[in-house]
């Protein structure tokens, strides 16, 4: 059995490793002629402003006295440039944002593994075909793009780490420290020869990131005073740094300004996924190049933001912000970056006919050459009888759009070169695509029948080692046959022949050859396949048949319980009347209606608002208050009893119950403080590091009694969850804890029904730790559905408060008790870890199953039991798992809404594979908590049973 689960843990590791090579895998090419339009450009320098986490509305809208929050941007789009939306990709995250606007390729998303910090892959981009380019700003995004930059030409002035504090002071000041640094530039200038000369040169490029916004969004939420008070300010300061431009270069003409946003934010202050409120940024542009206002009778939009905005006499155009990458090169005159899969909106240009049509004819050249790339390697590593090759893209036809459009343009027909050139960039994307997701299908078949295998493999194993379906059969004794295995090494071997003729990557050879192996063990079992196929023959159809509805219905529920909360209150539900559909509600009354109490009431959990959205403080005060009076009766109720209490676990609940205290006075305190701006107290830090470090070993000092332990655990637990805590999620670990315990007593019921047990008081049994035992019982029906009820909860732990699928379901509100810093992986760790803290829960009253359960002979059942049940657990996950079930489609397009749907299917397989790898080792981590005991000192006293 441990060979099993150790094959188990190897397959579910590829099986989890595939995600990323069919669907994070770069799609960048190398090997282009960089595309320049051969025309003189507009403008000599470009200044990009980019306010972080800035909204189209929260811009453009007016205030409750119908004045404009950002007066002299209003004022440009009014007199002096053109404007509109851009429309972002999720994720919409500040690296991705930038690297659409500054690269204008849509991030790698093998960067996600890198915090979206760090370069994975090498790219080109605007700041890289600049001949200079000064940026200022966050320390988080500008190295990036000098990392990345060949030679050195790309300067970056970035302030400290630590001012990124969300409960800091005044949070503006970082957009404060940008336009100051900027200034003082420009002074120094004047008296540095060297570098004046190189701020007078043409293709030159000023970046400002200004992230004063985004911090106060997550901090404050959008809809606060110091989010609105912050666009004023950076209004300001951009009406200063544009003076400033004017009068240091003469008023020569020769500046384009652009100013947009990478991203914007939800009400409850995140982003990352694809709410409009997140994907929908600003774009004003002006100067040189640049169109000048367009009044309009009336526009044609799916939206009703221009009567909102009352720009409805203002022409708006919109665009993808990857398209603001070619727009800034050809305003400028550099090369299109490589990578940049942008289509130049010439709606914003004020230039000639024929500028136009050289500039799009280029930016189509530009992308034409990626797919010649992409079409050249994948026609390069494929067999010459197996290549596809992208149809509405050949040579031919490639050719004779090209030549049209040069056609075009020499007698003049610019409207008709440009909309060619169109079509082309359209199909080249396209093509781009098909040949990006080439392997995809290969791949995930050779993955689903991997999966398919295993599953029928962990299956037969079950059925063979924990059944008595197959002891019923006479078994023969046969002579092996070879034919088998030998069929299985010539297809193992064709398929790496395959495989290596077409040069593939050394992950396709796993991913390919590991169903061979699976699906030999699968069919050495065959006896077992015909025996399981002979009783299932025996069964009454009628019972084959309900049962068959109740796993295909509970199966279905699981799945859609990813998709959708409330199927997780609809299975609570169920679970309800569970009791009154047996003979349990006659038996145990108290516990029957105790389980129907708190199932109900954890129903609720999933169809309150995901977690952050409605922060309380009052109801994390409410739920630590719940704690404590549960503690004190508690406390009271085993003192009373003897020998259940030494005086060390005696000490060791009063510390716990000190650190409730001391948690519920640190949220309480840091939200004060927050609130008057004053950052987070530097002792509030140090209790809330101290509660989190001692939440795994303070359970140790406990007694080893089953309820006193199980509590002991859900007391460290809460002191950490409520410090992570910002509303009604505070109550979710407590209700779940009761539903545990609850569910302890009841299956204790239902194996004293069965008589498979004695039935035992709760508070004689103990924990213990022993492996030596080798009974074993055959598995029955109820292990299926306490496998079921295990992988339920432990969904509901998951997604009961939220769904963390959604990246813009984490609060950073959450860990503010810990830090207020910016700090990506330690504020995503500390996240996580509120998210496993109920999954934690859930697993240690799993483990007290193993300890009173089953009795087999009159002795405890060994880790075999264990490890039978977790692997029903496993193969319920396996099965709800299955890339049938979670499947991803292969070819997005540029439909938001289905990308965002995509990364919401990746998102839950990603999940549901660290379950089933998770389900291990927190099987591991309950099995410490719950068995193991230390003590402070002398030697340990046994506790009479």
């Amino acid at each position: 059995m441990l060979l099993f689960f150790a094959l188990g843990l190897l397959v579910h590791f590829v099986f989890f490793a595939s995600i990323f090579d069919i669907y994070f895998t770069s799609p960048l090419v190398h090997g282009m002629t960089p595309q320049f339009t051969p025309l003189p450009p507009p403008a000599r320098r470009l200044v990009l402003f980019v306010a972080d986490g800035l909204r189209a509305d929260a811009l453009y809208e007016l205030d409750e006295n119908g004045n404009s929050r950002a007066p002299f941007i209003r004022n440009i789009i009014m007199h002096e440039g053109s404007w509109g939306i851009s429309h972002t990709r999720v994720p919409t995250e500040s690296r991705p944002g930038h690297v659409a606007l500054i690269a204008g390729f849509y991030e790698d998303v093998s960067a996600v593994a890198k915090g979206w910090k760090e370069n994975p892959v090498e790219f080109d981009s605007l700041f890289n075909e600049s001949k200079y380019t000064w940026s200022w700003g966050s320390p988080d995004i500008l190295p990036m793009f000098a990392k990345g930059a060949s030679g050195d030409h790309v300067y970056t002035y970035s302030y400290d780490s630590k001012r990124q504090d969300f409960g800091a002071h005044d949070a503006t000041k970082l957009d404060t420290w940008v336009f100051d640094n900027v200034k003082d530039f420009f002074h120094h200038a004047r008296n540095n020869q060297s570098l004046l000369s190189k701020i007078n040169e043409e293709k030159i490029v000023f970046f400002l990131h200004l992230l004063g916004i985004d911090t106060n969004g997550h901090a404050h939420r959008p809809s606060s005073r110091d989010y609105k008070d912050n666009i004023k300010k950076v209004d300001d300061g951009v009406k200063e740094i544009v003076s400033m431009f004017n009068h240091f270069y003469g008023n020569d003409g020769k500046t384009t300004f652009i100013f947009t946003s990478d991203h914007g934010m939800t009400d409850w202050g995140s982003h990352g996924a694809g709410h409009p409120s997140e994907t929908l940024t600003p774009l004003v542009t002006w100067g040189a190049g640049i169109k000048y206002p367009q009044r309009v009778s009336a526009q044609q939009f799916d939206d009703a933001f221009l009567k909102e905005w009352r720009l409805e006499n203002w022409k708006r155009l919109d665009v993808n912000q990857a398209d603001i990458a070619p727009l800034m090169t050809s305003l400028i005159g550099v090369p299109f970056p490589l990578n940049s899969v942008g289509i130049l909106p010439v709606d914003y240009l004020n230039n000639t006919d024929l500028f136009k049509a050289e500039s799009i004819f280029t930016n189509a050249v530009q992308i034409l050459e990626q797919f010649k790339v992409k079409m050249t390697q994948k026609k390069e590593a494929t067999l010459p009888f197996l290549f596809t090759p992208f149809k509405s893209l050949s040579d031919s036809k490639e050719f004779d759009i090209l030549r049209k459009a040069r056609s075009y343009i020499k007698h003049r027909k610019f409207d008709e070169a440009v909309s060619l050139c169109k079509e082309l960039i359209h199909l080249a994307l396209k093509g781009l695509s098909y040949y990006h997701t080439y392997d995809r299908f290969f791949l995930g078949i050779n993955i689903a029948i991997g999966f398919v295998g295993w599953i029928s493999y962990a299956s037969l194993l079950i059925i063979k080692s924990h059944s008595n379906l197959i002891r019923s059969v006479s078994k023969e004794v046969k002579k092996p046959s070879h034919l088998l295995p030998c069929s299985f090494i010539a297809i193992g071997i064709l398929v790496a022949f395959f495989l290596l003729i077409q040069a593939c990557p050394w992950t396709y050879y796993v991913y390919c050859l590991l169903p061979v192996p699976i699906w030999y063990a699968v069919l050495r079992e065959f006896q077992v396949i015909q025996d399981l196929v002979a009783s299932l023959l025996t069964y009454p159809l009628s019972h084959f048949v309900g049962y068959l509805l109740v796993f295909t219905l509970g199966t279905e529920v699981l799945v859609l319980s990813f998709f959708y909360r409330y199927m997780l209150t609809i299975g609570l539900t169920a679970f309800a009347a569970w009791p009154f559909l047996t003979q349990l509600w006659t038996r145990a009354k108290v516990t029957s209606l105790s389980w129907t109490f708190f199932s109900l009431l954890l129903a609720v959990f999933p169809l309150m608002p995901v977690v952050g959205r409605k922060p309380d403080i009052s109801l994390v005060m409410g739920a630590g208050l719940l704690v404590l009076l549960l503690s004190l009766y508690v406390v009271t109720s085993l003192t009373k009893r003897k020998d259940s209490f030494t005086k060390e676990e005696l000490l060791v609940h009063l510390l716990q119950v000190l650190s409730t205290v001391l948690s519920m006075y640190v949220v309480y305190s840091t939200q004060s403080s927050l609130l008057r701006k004053q950052g987070l107290p530097l002792r509030n830090q140090i209790i809330s590091w101290a509660t989190l470090a001692s939440s795994l070993i303070v359970p140790l000092l406990s007694s080893p009694a089953l309820f006193q332990r199980l509590f002991s655990i859900l007391l460290s637990l809460m002191s950490t969850y409520l410090l992570l805590s910002t509303g009604y999620e505070a109550l979710f670990p407590l209700v779940l804890s009761c539903l545990m315990f609850v569910w302890i007593n009841i299956e204790q019921e239902t194996l004293q029904q069965s008589g498979v047990s004695c039935k035992q008081k709760l508070t004689s049994i103990q924990f213990s730790y022993n492996t030596d035992i080798t009974q074993f019982r055959q598995l029955c029906l109820d292990d299926i559905r306490r496998a079921f009820f295990l992988v339920f909860f432990l969904v509901t732990a998951f997604f009961g408060t939220g769904n963390i699928a959604s990246i813009n379901s984490f609060d950073l509100a959450s860990v503010y008790c810990f830090l207020t810093v910016f700090s990506p992986f330690m504020m995503g760790s500390l996240m996580m870890w509120k998210i496993l803290i109920p999954f934690v829960l859930v697993m240690c009253a799993f483990e007290a199953h193993f300890f009173f359960l089953v009795k087999d002979y009159g002795s405890w059942l060994d880790i075999g039991t264990r490890q039978l049940l977790v692997c029903t657990a496993w193969l319920c996950i396996c099965i709800s798992a299955s890339p049938n079930r979670l499947w991803i489609p292969s070819d997005p397009g540029l439909d938001l809404n289905l990308l965002h749907a995509i990364h919401a299917c990746i998102s839950h397989y990603v999940i549901v594979m660290s379950m089933t790898i998770f389900l291990v080792f927190l099987n591991g981590l309950a099995q410490l908590l719950t068995t193991r005991k230390l003590r402070l000192c002398g030697k340990p006293k046994s506790h009479l049973m």
